[in-house]
Order: C-alpha cells, then structure tokens, then sequence
C-alpha cells in the first residue's frame, strides 16, 4: 500500500521586511544577512495573526467536501502552542466548520514535530485506508528585536493531507531516527522568545544530518547517486547548505552537482519568508518541487530536524502531476505587502503573547481568511473573514 502526501499548501502573513532595510537600520553588512545566513526577506506577524489562524488558511486551500468527508484526524505540529492544555487543533478545526467527529491533537518536540505528524499520520492511515489525515506544522519563530536571532524569525504554516492514494509523495518504509538530550535550543514556558546557542545547534544538525544519513546507508545500501534530491529542515538557508557540504565534502561530480542544484532550488521559499520551525521542511520540499525539473519516479531524501534533539531522515518517491495538488507559493508570495523596519517592531511588540489582559484588536487592516480577534476572560477570539 502507498501512504504518502497526497496535497500540500502553504500561507504566510501578508506583510515582510527586506533583510537589507533591517541590516541598514542594525547597522550591519546586508551580506552578513544575505549571504552569511543565507537570507532575503521575513515574514512579519500582525497581531491579528497566530499559528492558529495561520494553519487553518493553510489548510483551507486543501479542504474539499470530499476531503471533509474522509478527514478522521487533525495533527498540529508547533512550538508556539497558544495554550498549554487544549490543542491548537481544535481552534483550527472549529475555524475550518469541519465535523465534530474529527480528532484533533498537538504536537511538540521543536521543529521535529510536523514530520512526527506524518510518521503517526501514515500509522492512522494503515490502519484505515479509506480515511485521511490533515497534519499542519505551523509556527512563528521569535527571538527578540536586536537580538543575534533576529534575523531567523518567520512565520508561516504548511498543511498536508496524508492518504494512502498520494498525488505528491509516496513515503518508502525505511526511516532513520536519532534522540539525544541537547540543549542547543528552548523556550521556557514562562518566555514568549525562545534560547538559542546557534553555533552549537547549527554544529549539532549537521552532525545528527551526518548521522542518520549514514545509519540510513548502511540499512538500504543506497548513496547519494539514489537521490535526485536531499530536502533539509531550513531554518536558515545556510543551515542546510552546511549539512550538505559536510557530507559531500571535496566532491564536484555529476551526482555532487545535482544535489547543490536541488539544494538551492528548495532554499527559495524559506530567504523570502524566514524561519516557520515545523514547517520549515516542508516549505523547502514545495520549493523544490515547483522550482526545479522533477520527474515522477524520482526518490528524495528528507531530513528533520528539532532542537533539543530530535532527527530523522526518511524518503518518498515523486508520484506523476504532483505539482497539481499544490498551491502556487511563489505567486501568494509576490502578493505581500512591504512593510517598513519601524512599522515590523510596532507589529513585533502588540502580539498578544502571554498578557493576561482582555484585547480587542482592530481588524480592519487584516483581510485574511481567519483572524484572532482578541482576548476575554482569558480566551482567544477567533473568527472567519
């Protein structure tokens, strides 16, 4: 039996900085951002936007009445849970007007999480062939203004529908997973940013990349000349280019070639839109998809990764028209508002975060799908546009 992704979708926020502008105004070399970290633009989060909001747009461009009619399970994977008891998925579900005999749960473990999602989602799945199960990893990542991480914030979600009649990715059996306790990244309950020490965590990845690549070799016999492609967790584009330069070393044949090639192809998304932690994978997979010649057939290479520390890698093999049950991220993209570095920290410091008061924010100016309407009696207000 084929269990796969069968559609995939992605939303952002409809405003952004240019890194340059941001580099200008922190009194830093453009480079440091563009070429250092590997990033050119980030997504900025309106106070009327969380990763509830932002998941149910995403999976919004997925949803059918047919889909609704075999929909059994909603997972949502994310590190910026608004809550510490019910799940995120609950929200979305209501949002979404989906019926009440669907399950939904969240997930955490860092960026790990959204491909937990489709490991237990494949197991549903098995189990009930005739149903489907939407996963979203939806995520804003924060680290402060004027902080070292400022420049890997993002936002965004990516919505998947695992079925075992996949039109995107047929996800092959064997997987590789790798857990050590590390503390390269975390966020205590009581901080609305999260702790990084990035030149460790950064070395941990591509370490934990190195590892279960080579356990994942040594199980299936295969070598990079299998792939057409490796797909990596991006937080930040340099991230991934590091793992894939440690593995490859001083090699510049043909099969080297076409995995930089691939490489680059699948950073495009994530320099416009930052770091979206969970989602961060699976926005470089619909990057490389619709950015690069892809042929049905071919076997890609996924590697996950959560601080803290969890990795994995594991393959799927492309299933024919895929780029028919995805949404058209580049042109969503190009829809955005530029927003000055000014109005980005006015936006950054009114987020609802954890206050405790009652809010009522303004939404005239959000014409998204879904929008959080505020705060009463300690609830978040959600609703439909």
């Amino acid at each position: 039996m084929k269990i796969g992704i069968d559609r995939m979708a992605f939303a952002t926020t409809n405003e952004y900085i240019d890194l340059r502008e941001l580099a200008k105004v922190r009194g830093v070399d453009p480079n440091k951002y563009t070429i250092g970290i590997g990033q050119d633009q980030q997504a900025v989060v309106p106070p009327t936007q969380d990763i509830v909001t932002l998941g149910a747009a995403a999976a919004r461009k997925l949803m059918t009445k047919q889909v609704g009619d075999h929909l059994s399970t909603i997972i949502v994977a994310t590190e910026s849970g608004v809550d510490n008891s019910k799940a995120s998925a609950i929200n979305i579900k209501e949002l979404l007007g989906l019926n009440d005999y669907v399950r939904a749960v969240e997930l955490k473990e860092a960026c790990y999480a959204g491909t937990a999602g489709i490991q237990f989602a494949r197991g549903l799945v098995a189990l009930h062939p005739q149903e489907t199960v939407l996963v979203i990893a939806t995520d804003i990542a924060r680290y402060g203004l004027q902080t070292a991480g400022e420049v890997t914030q993002g936002a965004g979600a990516v919505a998947m529908l695992i079925s075992a009649t996949p039109h995107i990715l047929a996800i092959e059996p064997t997987s590789v997973n790798l857990t050590k306790d590390v503390m390269d990244f975390w966020r205590p309950l009581y901080a609305t940013e999260a702790m990084v020490d990035g030149k460790y965590s950064t070395n941990v990845y591509v370490d934990f990349f190195k590892q279960v690549f080579t356990r994942y070799q040594m199980m299936t016999g295969r070598q990079f000349n299998d792939f057409a492609g490796l797909i990596f967790h991006l937080p930040f584009t340099k991230m991934g280019k590091k793992a894939l330069e440690g593995a490859l070393g001083d090699r510049h044949d043909q099969v080297a070639t076409r995995l930089r090639t691939a490489l680059t192809a699948s950073q495009l998304y994530c320099r416009q839109v930052g770091n979206v932690y969970t989602g961060s994978l699976y926005l470089a997979l619909l990057s490389f998809l619709q950015n690069r010649q892809v042929n049905a057939g071919d076997r890609l290479g996924l590697f996950s990764y959560g601080s803290g520390a969890e990795g994995e890698f594991y393959t799927g093999i492309v299933q024919p028209h895929f780029l028919d049950h995805t949404n058209d991220v580049q042109a969503m993209l190009q829809k955005r508002h530029q927003v000055s570095i000014t109005e980005y920290e006015d936006m950054f410091n009114h987020q609802l975060g954890m206050d405790e008061q009652d809010v009522e924010f303004d939404l005239s100016n959000d014409h998204a799908p879904f929008v959080l309407a505020g705060q009463k009696n300690h609830q978040r207000i959600y609703k439909r546009q």
